[in-house]
């Protein structure tokens, strides 16, 4: 049996029809009626007919994000075989509460409702316009530092995301990023892309969230996880269930440590990284992670096919 890592996307990997598969298999279809039942509205409706506005919204996307996470991570462990565990688990910010989830630390119906309230608590910390982010691609993670304190001034500029060694995200003030987007190329960025947020997540902004939010968090009842959590917060693996609970509200405002998360993962001999839920993200961060040399696999689930197909490259 291969030694493999599950990874769970974050915000931004939603899109229509991206939970058809698993709406359509009865097995998983009903993980979408618990969530149903635990916001209080049609989560599934509004995934598959909209509107398209309150499908983007935060506090919408986030829950259908992870209700699409964990129903295709149940027909992954129904494949690979309930006894068997991966090494670790890790989500890239949102995702990290797919991953804990599917960890056993966290129940289902507990986190849909707690990533529910942590996007409405989002959404509405910053003015809509006040804050952005943008992922800037070509240049090391110095050039950015260097980049940052040349526009910074007054305001709010943070680094949100190490994605890759050449992939960085950025957040805060929007009139800060607009300087950065003005001037990158002169700190050999060779592509700029703006996120189509209008939150500034892992950024100072989110400072009065975090508190917030940890304080909603002590109120609901967690288990000790069955496997390692690599936390966004350190890239460093944990099994401390209060630890983990902290890791939750500090992430809102800290970087996302992806670059490190997953070299520790292969520090520790892990030969397959499977994605858990729709879309392929961050199957392309962490094959510019470990690089050409790297033998082996780095797969997607988010599908009863696909879960087959996984249960047989790990074994």
């Amino acid at each position: 049996m291969r030694r493999f890592a599950c990874i769970f996307p974050g915000q931004g990997s939603q899109a229509i029809g991206m939970a058809s598969e698993l709406l359509n298999d009865p097995f998983s279809d009903y993980v979408f009626d618990e969530a149903n039942e635990e916001l209080g509205f049609d989560l599934k409706k509004l995934m598959v007919v909209g509107p398209e506005d309150e499908r983007m919204l935060t506090a919408n996307a986030q829950p259908a994000i992870l209700t699409t996470s964990f129903a295709a991570w149940k027909h992954l462990v129904k494949a690979v075989g309930y006894g068997l565990f991966p090494a670790y688990v890790a989500g890239h910010s949102l995702g990290e509460f797919s991953a804990i989830t599917a960890s056993g630390a966290l129940e289902f119906r507990d986190a849909v409702q707690l990533v529910h309230t942590r996007g409405k608590m989002m959404q509405s910390a910053v003015p809509e316009g006040i804050g952005s982010m943008v992922a800037l691609m070509g240049a090391k993670v110095e050039k950015i530092e260097n980049l940052i304190d040349n526009v910074r001034k007054d305001q709010v500029l943070d680094i949100a995301n190490f994605n890759t060694p050449m992939q960085t995200v950025i957040s805060g003030h929007t009139e800060a990023v607009d300087r950065a987007i003005d001037i990158a190329h002169k700190f050999n960025v060779k592509r700029v892309v703006k996120l189509k947020v209008s939150v500034p997540f892992h950024s100072a902004l989110m400072e009065p969230v975090s508190e917030r939010f940890f304080e909603k968090l002590k109120k609901v009842r967690f288990s000790d996880p069955m496997t390692r959590i690599v936390h966004n917060v350190t890239g460093l693996p944990n099994k401390d269930l209060a630890t983990a609970i902290r890791m939750l509200s500090l992430q809102i405002v800290s970087p996302v440590r992806w670059v490190e998360s997953i070299q520790k993962m292969l520090d520790d001999e892990i030969e397959v990284f499977i994605e858990v839920g729709y879309g392929n993200v961050l199957q392309g961060l962490v094959k510019k992670i470990v690089g050409k040399d790297f033998e082996g696999v780095i797969a997607g689930c988010a599908n009863p096919e696909d879960a087959e197909k996984v249960a047989e490259l790990i074994s």
